[in-house]
């Protein structure tokens, strides 16, 4: 009969069981009971998938228990330590059809669920001389120990699924070669170009009607190409593995039930290689001494009784193999074109296009103007002016015809280090000369200091005529005229007095 725990209760029945800080009654060890292996490995994969086994493995304690009506059942228990831990256990128990408990030596209640959020205490202890005692809601059941069972032992007699999936997955493989197909392996993969190391094992002889150890060539590849996968899967005599963790691999082709990065049980010094279609694994205590692939390969020796190598009795210079520099056509789009090249019949157009040019374009312009025509460059594009040869700009002052390839196709850098026009751009000193390779292959080098702002260079400005000022001497000694205002009266031009006559030269007055 269990009881439901209260909130802020402290006095409970079953020995080692207590509240920790979240009120929740937790003993030293969790216990799982699980009804058959088959839930067991459910268990382990449904933990497995999202946590790992490395927290639980040093309490961790598998054993097949008997009940008084025969049963077998299995049981897993673990330090319970917290009720986080606790929580998760418990949960995986019930989606795979387990329960769970907590307790400390052979009394264990059932673990909090819903109905009991702070746990259950058992009113009555069973008086028993067995060795586990488990409470439940729905049961009380005693149970004896049979057996134990290893974690790597249980991992190790699992056989892995079918997964053809994992032929695609990358990574490192591991290739097992029987005996007499190893040095035909290793060959091919030098061949094949791919890198890797080689080692043989041993292994006890099948059984006694073998001569010795039977030796296997063991090649590990860290990145199998796509297009030998298929080979290495299907050929008869090698089988191929996927790492699945520190020193375990899995056949390719098949997956472990349980995920075995998350069983930290195996030596990483060594070596077990788990096999599907229900072969035994192969097990390899220290992986053996290996080698790089290449140092393996087929040796081949020339005939002959002839000399061990040939003498030259003389040298020299090799012929010369330049080629002339060639300018073709190019399909490729035009980009970065930052110059053209104006021959002398257009520069009359040039003046012209000038009153409609923009006033950005003619400020970020430069200009040369040589007894060829005027070249022109803007680092932000020339089309704005639409007149000439355009140029692209293949490396710093080194431009060719837009729509052009030079062949042979050398680098740019190569190119202008070749024409040997000054220092290049690469060297960390500003270049002398600009030069310009026309659809002739022609090079055409110009000082960068002939390039001036084209706004400095194309205005013509208009000659100007001097003026000379007149003196304001005279009008500065002229008497300025007095005004005097005075009533008009009802007879407005009777009071006015018409000016003396002949004298023009006397200012007028108005009374």
């Amino acid at each position: 009969m269990l009881e439901r725990i209260a909130l802020h209760q402290t006095r409970l029945h079953t020995p080692g069981l207590a509240l920790e800080g979240k009120g929740v009654a937790l003993g030293a060890k969790g216990l799982v009971l699980l009804p058959s292996i088959d839930r067991l490995v459910a268990w382990l994969s449904v933990y497995t998938h999202e946590h790992s086994l490395e927290d639980l493995i040093p309490s961790l304690q598998i054993q097949i228990v008997k009940s008084k009506l025969g049963t077998r059942e299995i049981t897993l228990s673990v330090a319970a330590e917290s009720s986080d831990r606790m929580d998760r256990l418990s949960e995986t128990a019930r989606l795979v059809g387990g329960f769970s408990f907590t307790g400390t030596s052979r009394h264990f209640v059932q673990y909090r669920d819903a109905s009991a959020p702070f746990g259950y205490d058992a009113a009555q202890l069973l008086s028993t001389d067995a060795a586990l005692v488990l409470y439940h809601e729905s049961f009380t059941q005693l149970y004896e120990v049979e057996r134990e069972i290893a974690l790597k032992s249980l991992l190790l007699r699992l056989t892995p699924h079918i997964d053809p999936t994992s032929l695609d997955d990358g990574g490192p493989r591991i290739i097992v070669a029987e005996q007499g197909l190893g040095p035909a392996l290793i060959h091919y993969l030098v061949r094949s170009r791919v890198e890797g190391e080689v080692a043989v094992g041993e292994w006890p002889p099948a059984s006694a009607f073998d001569d010795g150890p039977v030796r296997r060539t063991i090649v590990r590849i860290p990145e199998l190409p796509k297009r030998l996968r298929p080979l290495m899967a299907t050929t008869p005599g090698l089988t191929t593995f996927l790492p699945a963790g520190p020193g375990v691999a899995v056949e390719m082709g098949h997956r472990h039930p349980v995920a075995l990065r998350a069983c930290p049980v195996f030596d990483p010094h060594g070596l077990v290689l788990l096999r599907g279609r229900g072969f035994e694994p192969w097990t390899l205590e220290r992986t053996p001494q290996m080698g790089d692939l290449r140092a393996f390969a087929r040796v081949e020796l020339r005939g002959g009784e002839g000399r061990d190598s040939a003498i030259a009795t003389a040298t020299g210079l090799p012929p010369e193999v330049r080629v002339p520099l060639r300018v073709v056509p190019s399909p490729a789009p035009w980009r970065n074109v930052t110059a053209t090249w104006l021959t002398l019949p257009l520069l009359p157009l040039l003046r012209r296009i000038a009153y409609v040019l923009p006033a950005q374009t003619i400020a970020r312009t430069q200009i040369a103007v040589t007894t060829g025509g005027a070249f022109l460059r803007s680092s932000a594009g020339i089309e704005a002016i639409p007149l000439g040869m355009f140029f692209v700009e293949i490396y710093p002052s080194l431009f060719i015809p837009a729509g052009y390839d030079v062949i042979p196709a050398i680098a740019p850098e190569v190119l202008y280090r070749a024409l040997g026009l000054g220092a290049h751009p690469g060297a960390g000193v500003a270049p002398a000369q600009v030069v310009f390779i026309d659809t002739a292959a022609k090079p055409m080098a110009i000082d960068e200091s002939a390039f001036v702002p084209l706004e400095l260079a194309l205005l013509e400005a208009p000659a100007w005529e001097p003026l000379v000022a007149e003196t304001i001497t005279r009008a500065l000694e002229e008497t300025p005229a007095d005004l005097k205002l005075e009533p008009l009266g009802v007879f407005a031009m009777s009071q006015v007095t018409p000016p003396p006559p002949n004298d023009n030269d006397a200012p007028n007055r108005v009374r």
